[in-house]
């Protein structure tokens, strides 16, 4: 499945013109040549601004011992949505992500978690939605993290909503 038309970019600003699989599959196996063990962790976040919504999505590569480096995707809409249905867009952007990278990652032996920005704590509103992730996610046979340990939606995606 390739996802074509989702805008990626480094960190640094840079624009991917290839598929983002393909760009995966590169990096994976330079990274592997460099002797580095990757862990992928993909996660989305939101901001509301007046009438738009703006959705990041992360995918964050972590080599083992020798920190990391990511990929964005901005997108915005202007769709008014409770803070449920914003939570489970932003888990549904995630997944529709990890599932198109899971080919690519799967070939390669690469480890992925799916991050979500959904508190476990009961006192936040955004908790109303983590049963409900937990099932889409796990039943999408992807491994789930929540905050605290959410990292790639909680601070990754985080910093370029804000």
């Amino acid at each position: 499945m390739q996802n074509k038309t989702k805008q990626w970019r480094k960190l640094t600003g840079e624009k991917i013109t290839a598929y983002i699989e393909d760009e995966l599959r590169g990096v994976i196996q330079r990274e592997r040549r460099m002797g580095s063990q990757l862990k992928v962790c993909i996660g989305t976040d939101s901001q509301v601004k007046g009438a738009d919504t703006e959705f990041a999505t992360a995918i964050v590569f972590i080599r083992k011992g020798r920190g990391g480096f990511m990929y964005l995707n901005n997108e915005i809409t202007q769709e008014k949505m409770s803070i449920r249905q914003r939570m489970m867009t932003e888990v549904a952007r995630s997944i529709e992500v990890a599932y198109a990278l899971s080919s690519v990652l799967n070939t390669h032996q690469v480890d992925m978690e799916v991050h979500v920005d959904i508190n476990t704590d009961p006192m936040y509103k955004s908790h109303d939605a983590l049963k409900e992730a937990i099932g889409y996610i796990t039943g999408m046979g992807f491994v789930f993290k929540a905050k605290p340990e959410a990292f790639a939606s909680s601070c990754c995606a985080n910093k370029v909503v804000q």
